[in-house]
């Protein structure tokens, strides 16, 4: 060998050699403890996105520990608090799979929920993360009915149902506006069948008065309005739906004055 490739060999020898050290410190192995009370500390620094990562290291190096498992939790958690719901999600779904019968389950389960919960969004767009905040949240309500989780998730139900039926109503609100009403009936009725405890079923009601009665069908739109009475006899909407098919007023005369007004402006 000559002495020019002694030297080329020994510089490619020596450039490895450097790779290697470079890779050994960066990926050096610390005790467990040492690795999560570090993300711990990252996460009380608000730094939550830098802590997500210390939790996977955690993870990473002793995946077979106590603290592996935890890691996983906080890693989640850390990403929701970071408001990265969806990489949330994800991690808090991995620690259902990988850990079923674990303590903090409950908790895991609620995460994926409320991270669900967290992105639904104004009921004039699409409404797929209410959907499946519904999904998810009945689940934990399912699955750990005792827990602090499930009763958080019970009032978060409500929410969201009552969003869903928001939606209905303004889908509803259009078609009815378009003059397509049987569309709006359709709608309205999606309503009162699957949203009962929601705080739109009475205009829902009000509104299928005026769909029948635009419609011609007088005898539905009084069975209907019968119902809004027994329902919610000192509401607004069934005084609405009396006078549209009475003509008269069933507010006192100090509340009747500027009816006509606010009326025409809720209708059409």
């Amino acid at each position: 060998m000559t002495r020019t490739s002694v030297a080329a060999l020994a510089a490619v020898l020596f450039l490895l050699a450097a790779c290697a050290g470079d890779k050994d410190e960066k990926y050096v192995e610390r005790p467990v403890e040492d690795l999560y009370n570090r993300a711990m500390s990252t996460l009380s620094a608000g730094e939550y996105i830098q802590a997500a990562k210390e939790f996977d290291e955690v993870d990473r190096q002793h995946p077979y520990s106590v603290w592996a498992t935890k890691a996983k939790l906080m890693s989640a958690y850390s990403y929701y608090q970071a408001t990265k719901y969806d990489d949330a999600i994800l991690a808090a779904e991995r620690f259902k799979q990988l850990h079923p019968g674990n303590k903090d389950a409950a908790y895991a389960y609620y995460l994926v929920a409320i991270s669900y919960y967290e992105q639904i969004v104004d009921v004039a767009r699409d409404q797929k993360n209410t959907e499946l905040a519904l999904k998810s949240l009945d689940e934990v309500v399912r699955r750990f009915p005792g827990t602090e989780y499930a009763r958080d998730a019970r009032l978060k139900l409500d929410l969201a149902r009552d969003h869903l039926a928001g939606k209905e109503m303004n889908v509803g609100r259009y078609y009815q506006n378009q003059r397509h009403y049987v569309a709006a009936i359709n709608r309205y009725r999606n309503v009162v069948d699957n949203y009962q405890t929601t705080t739109h079923v009475a205009e829902a009601l009000h509104r299928l008065v005026e769909c029948y009665t635009a419609l011609g069908v007088h005898e539905e739109a009084k069975n209907v309005a019968a119902v809004l009475g027994h329902n919610y006899p000192g509401s607004e909407w069934y005084a609405d739906s009396y006078f549209l098919l009475t003509g008269k007023d069933l507010r006192p005369p100090e509340e009747s004055a500027g009816w006509f007004s606010r009326n025409m402006s809720r209708i059409f």
